[in-house]
């Protein structure tokens, strides 16, 4: 069986594309290793609109049962089902011209599809210190948009110098006692405007070439210990939470070999429609969409993930009905 649309992931973006092609009745396969995406570590979420406040493991149920509730006959849903590799096929010859697809092979089974919309997102680079896991989801967090007011009043540290790190610190700042940076380097990597006007806070500290050695704590992170390079002494700071911004890896690897990727492993996309490039092709054409964390778009999060996902829907619809 061909099914118009391969649907590749289950979180936000992939569930909100599976809802509006069950609506559409584009007969889509939905693929996903398990629901929610990495929300479901989320102690509590609070940004997802129409909804004040859930946790990550409800998320995750929620996102589920709203698929489930449209599926009907029209979405054959395949879970716990990991994709392995997309290749290019040809489906069939209608009128002497080639009608090109694609082959979707899993560690359960191969299947194959004139579109593929992918929402596989990405997996957070973990901090590598003593306890860091131990304490991950009771004060060590990897994502200031969802957990960062549950800290609110409390002494925090962010552990990263990019941009990433910075925007988590200026986000944190609204609301918590006081923020302190450790950066590795000995030279911030985010935007020198950015670096300046953050640090300009009285509630902002940053402390340069320091090593993360041990997450402290009881039930939840009472401090971290760093080794700093240049005293060459270790110090321990109390704080009740550790927000970790050292870049994340798009989980793209199944698919390297027919679009094209940014530096970062990235799926290129056209953010009007999200449509990704296919190697060799000039432009944004060929079947593939991607939406969510592992594209290149600027900001990543779930309300975000979730509309770019309609929005590649709705153009896929055309497509696979217009030719457009």
């Amino acid at each position: 069986m061909t099914y118009d649309l391969a649907i590749i992931g289950g979180g936000p973006a992939g569930v909100a594309a599976g809802v509006y092609a069950a609506r559409k009745q584009l007969k889509p396969l939905f693929l996903t290793k398990e629901w929610g995406g990495q929300r479901t570590v989320s102690p509590e979420i609070q940004n997802w609109i129409g909804t004040v406040k859930v946790g990550g493991i409800e998320f995750a149920d929620m996102l589920k049962a709203h698929l489930e509730a449209y599926k009907g006959d029209v979405v054959d849903i395949k879970e716990g089902e990991e994709v392995k590799k997309i290749s290019n096929v040809q489906l069939s010859i209608i009128n002497g011209e080639n009608k090109k697809g694609f082959s979707i092979e899993t560690d359960s089974g191969t299947y194959e599809a004139k579109a593929i919309l992918i929402t596989t997102g990405s997996h957070r680079r973990k901090l590598e210190a003593t306890g860091a896991d131990k304490f991950e989801h009771n004060g060590v967090t990897y994502c200031a948009s969802c957990d960062g007011p549950i800290f609110a009043g409390m002494d925090v540290a962010v552990v990263g110098g990019g941009n990433a790190g910075f925007e988590t610190a200026a986000q944190l700042l609204a609301y918590c006692k006081s923020v302190v940076l450790l950066n590795r380097g000995m030279e911030f990597k985010a935007d020198p405007v950015t670096v300046k006007k953050v640090l300009e806070n009285p509630k902002m500290h940053a402390v340069l070439g320091v090593d993360i050695v041990e997450v402290q704590g009881d039930k939840t992170v009472t401090g971290i210990v760093y080794f700093d390079r240049e005293t060459k002494e270790k110090k321990e700071l109390p704080v009740q939470g550790i927000f970790v911004e050292i870049g994340s890896s798009p989980s793209t690897e199944f698919v390297k070999s027919v679009i094209e990727l940014d530096q970062y492993s990235q799926i290129v996309v056209d953010p009007r429609t999200q449509r990704a490039r296919l190697v060799g092709n000039s432009d944004f054409s060929g079947g593939i969409w991607a939406a969510g964390d592992v594209t290149d778009g600027k900001y990543h999060q779930n309300n975000i993930a979730a509309g770019d996902a309609v929005k590649a829907l709705e153009d896929i619809y055309l497509y696979l009905h217009t030719g457009r």
